[in-house]
């Protein structure tokens, strides 16, 4: 059957701009807000403090791996000595993907694996917020030879870098979240997907987005009374089945009108709609665009013809 994590990510289309070392000595911070960017941060040696969007500070050290897709601001910092609150330091670029911070005179103690991709999904806001915005794995070797192949083919030049790299983003971004226990994780895709019942479901929808479903149908494949499903699929998932199900239908589509994949009614029936302006009326009211002016904004430019 589908999987809905892996259509996610596939959907977001992830690429990695920018790996380095990270090489640290006496009290440092650094601090990050960037929106739209997911960090990475692989703890080679020593310990670091990380501390996301007034969540508790968590310790990361060495073979820790820490995933922030959609924290809006983060601190990570040296745990002893303290840096004082409010100071922040400035990161000296020493070569090519290595970086040094803190006392340059003072020997390090902490080395970080860090960086960070980009989506090349319009919508990746909306899919980020199905999955979790921080994720901390303990000890997976897998993710941090994942991890060590990125970095290493984010600073090469070799011919197909950035399909290499989009398909290992795709696999890491997997990894990370299905070594996430999804009851620990926040409402979203991954703790609906950990849930035996709502699994069933979830993976009924993404199967067959095109089905008319109703909450009773997807009460029925869960197992589940329908007043029990609804309310079970509200707390977990953190949105209603059908407001789910059409958001769902709604990125596909997004996605297939990008890439100039079939007409609007060959894409409204293939998303369940049973007329061309039905989905018209469907996409406008959530995207607040029709969808035919939504692929003339966001369709990708054909590529220039060699010179002969």
């Amino acid at each position: 059957m589908t999987d809905p994590l892996t259509q996610i990510v596939t959907l977001l289309r992830p690429g990695a701009p920018y790996a380095k070392i990270v090489s640290a000595s006496g009290a440092w911070r650094v601090r990050r807000d960037e929106e739209g960017i997911v960090f990475y941060n692989l703890t080679l040696r020593g310990q670091a403090l990380l501390e996301a969007d007034g969540r508790p500070p968590i310790l990361l050290e060495e073979g820790d791996f820490a995933l922030i897709p959609a924290a809006r601001r983060f601190t990570i910092s040296s745990p002893d000595p303290v840096l004082p609150a409010g100071h922040f330091t400035n990161p000296v670029p020493m070569a090519p993907g290595q970086v040094r911070i803190g006392d340059p005179d003072l020997p390090v103690t902490t080395q970080q694996l860090v960086g960070h991709c980009t989506f090349g999904a319009r919508d990746a806001a909306l899919l980020l917020t199905l999955l979790p915005d921080l994720v901390v794995i303990r000890g997976e070797a897998r993710l941090a030879m994942l991890i060590r192949l990125v970095a290493d083919e984010a600073r090469a030049a070799r011919p197909g870098r950035d399909v290499v790299l989009e398909r290992l983003l795709e696999v890491l971004l997997i990894e990370a979240f299905r070594a996430t226990d999804g009851i620990a994780a926040p409402p979203g895709l991954l703790r609906g997907l950990g849930d035996p019942h709502l699994s069933v479901a979830l993976r009924a929808l993404h199967a067959d987005p095109a089905r008319p479903w109703t909450v009773a149908e997807l009460a029925r494949a869960a197992g589940l009374s329908r007043s029990a499903f609804f309310a079970r699929f509200e707390r977990e998932i953190g949105r209603a089945p059908m407001a789910y199900l059409t958001g769902w239908r709604m990125s596909l589509a997004k996605d297939r009108l990008r890439r100039g994949d079939g007409s609007l009614a060959e894409i409204g029936a293939a998303l369940g709609y049973g007329s061309a302006s039905a989905f018209n009326t469907a996409f406008a009211r959530e995207v607040g665009q029709p969808p035919g002016q939504y692929a003339m904004s966001t369709a990708r430019p054909e590529p220039e013809a060699a010179p002969v």
